[in-house]
């Protein structure tokens, strides 16, 4: 807990020409946090005309245990800079990757993460267990991981100036699947819920970017090891109730990974069940995007509150009507 002071003290304290500095005091004698200052984290495709953004830089403190002792993944905490705040929402990013692949630093996780942080919110990017699809302690304990992310930006609220009630999470494919899991099933009693945990994994917004839900491209398929008689509590589209918090759909026309029906199925899931959702159809993006993605616009569906929303978009970028749900649903 100390520790964690520190290095949010640090963060908030770096001078303006701070590019990297190592930390020595984590919880673990002899564990190494790096704090990197992030102007950009871009590559060719967030150039023009998002320049004028990338100067603006954001703080990751990489590579932060999480789980319990012994487990090797951790997170990253992505921390705004400016002022000091108590009261920050926050964002819990889970990356794709099949379930068997992927982390927590590659490109999309960072680029929406630092997207999101320069906006003013407090991100973590976390790993959570991998493997075959169908080997042993993969399910639940993926989802149970990523609930345990919530539970430490909870737990840690104070220490990072976060709001505990005003917590969201995000993923994309594999990561949009675990992202709708924690968000709509039971932190308790349903997959990877924990009866006895003292702190809640509940959050209040889900941003599901082109996930699995189902496990097969055009049909229902089956969860990975998980046997017949528990396949409904695994999929997202039956875990739908009028509690459950906002969701925001993003997917493109052009994915051939995960077939757009999914997402279809899901948001039928979702206004069935009264909860409200918005769904957003990008033309021509492909699978595995950011908040940037290749394409030619986008159309939005869907029902806030009990209204229909409908708009459209000329250019596909997504990082204003992202932010506007978030702001929405855990403020900004």
């Amino acid at each position: 807990m100390r520790s964690l002071i520190v290095l949010c003290c640090a963060v908030t304290a770096f001078a303006a020409d701070t590019e990297k500095l190592r930390i020595h005091e984590l919880a673990k004698p002899g564990e190494v946090v790096e704090v990197t200052k992030v102007s950009a984290l871009a590559s060719d495709a967030y150039a023009a005309p998002h320049a004028a953004e990338m100067p603006t830089p954001v703080y990751r403190l990489s590579n932060i245990p999480f789980l319990d002792s012994g487990r090797k993944e951790t997170l990253d905490l992505y921390f705004p800079s400016g002022a000091a705040r108590k009261d920050r929402p926050a964002v819990v990013f889970i990356h794709g990757g099949g379930f068997s692949g992927g982390d927590k630093a590659e490109y999309r996780s960072a680029s929406v993460s630092a997207d999101l942080c320069r906006a003013g919110y407090v991100v973590v990017s976390c790993n959570y267990v991998l493997g075959a699809k169908t080997s042993p302690g993969i399910w639940p304990q993926n989802i149970a991981d990523c609930r345990n992310a919530v539970r430490w930006v909870r737990a840690h609220a104070k220490e990072l100036g976060v709001n505990p009630e005003k917590i969201g999470v995000a993923g994309g494919s594999a990561g949009g699947y675990l992202a709708l899991m924690v968000g709509l099933s039971d932190d308790k009693t349903g997959p990877g819920g924990d009866a006895s945990a003292k702190i809640s994994a509940k959050v209040s917004a889900v941003i599901d970017m082109y996930g699995v839900v189902n496990f097969s491209k055009h049909g229902k398929g089956d969860v990975p090891g998980v046997p017949a008689s528990e396949q409904n509590s695994y999929l997202p589209e039956s875990q739908c109730d009028a509690q459950d918090p906002a969701v925001l759909i993003l997917h493109g026309t052009a994915d051939t990974t995960v077939d757009l029906s999914q997402s279809d199925d899901m948001a039928k899931a979702l206004r069935t069940a009264k909860v409200s959702y918005e769904y957003i159809i990008v033309e021509g993006a492909p699978h595995t995007f950011d908040l940037h993605p290749k394409g030619k616009g986008w159309k939005r569906s869907g029902v806030v509150d009990g209204v229909e929303v409908s708009s459209a978009s000329g250019t596909a970028d997504l990082k204003e009507v992202t932010l506007d749900f978030l702001a929405r649903t855990i403020g900004k």
